[in-house]
């Protein structure tokens, strides 16, 4: 039980791939201009991130040191590629349209190669599969979190209900690319700000 909530915790506060180590801002900015965006995107990278640290744990003392990286997205992609394909065949129209190129992308996502390198190939699988589950729900939570204030303040809704009246017109900005880099500098000050003060 203490390896989960290490494993959260750390994801989810202390090492925050988004608000504390600003990790994977591709995908965090281009992929949050609604909250489902950032919810399905969040949800993608964490199953990724949970079964390649897992399957890279079992296989740390097999997998020679001097080709480590290319066997990381050897296994990165085969999960990657799985996702794809579930959200092309289930949820084609309502997120995958959305998501577009940045599912493929993930390969290549920084908190992933960050987390097998500096986790999962040293450490037991159960802690590789909880520190993955930690900082895939601390992703999922900023990209929600980023897309919810930017839907609101840009279209007037959440998860596409209408929540703001209709006579007032909502700043278009916030879901375009300025939009993302304001609400996102908001969000890094005001999360370090709530941190710097639990740490005094």
């Amino acid at each position: 039980m203490s390896k989960l909530s290490d494993g959260l915790k750390r994801g989810i506060i202390t090492e925050n791939p988004t608000f504390v180590q600003v990790l994977g801002m591709c995908p965090t900015l281009a992929t949050t201009t609604a909250a489902i965006n950032g919810l399905g995107m969040g949800l993608s990278v964490t199953v990724v991130l949970m079964c390649s640290n897992l399957v890279i744990s079992l296989l740390r003392n097999v997998i020679p040191n001097k080709i480590r990286i290319p066997a990381f997205i050897v296994i990165i992609a085969t999960f990657v590629t799985v996702v794809d394909l579930f959200l092309q065949a289930f949820f084609y129209d309502s997120l995958y349209k959305s998501l577009g190129l940045f599912i493929p992308l993930i390969v290549v996502n920084c908190i992933i190669l960050a987390r097998a390198e500096a986790f999962a190939s040293k450490n037991d699988p159960v802690s590789s599969l909880f520190d993955g589950l930690g900082m895939g729900l601390g992703f999922t939570v900023a990209l929600t979190l980023l897309g919810s204030v930017r839907e609101i303040l840009g279209a007037g809704t959440i998860f596409g209900l209408q929540i703001i009246p209709s006579a007032i017109t909502p700043a278009v900005i916030m879901i375009m690319a300025p939009g993302g880099f304001i609400v996102l500098g908001i969000l890094l000050a005001v999360f370090n700000h709530i941190r710097a003060r639990k740490e005094l």
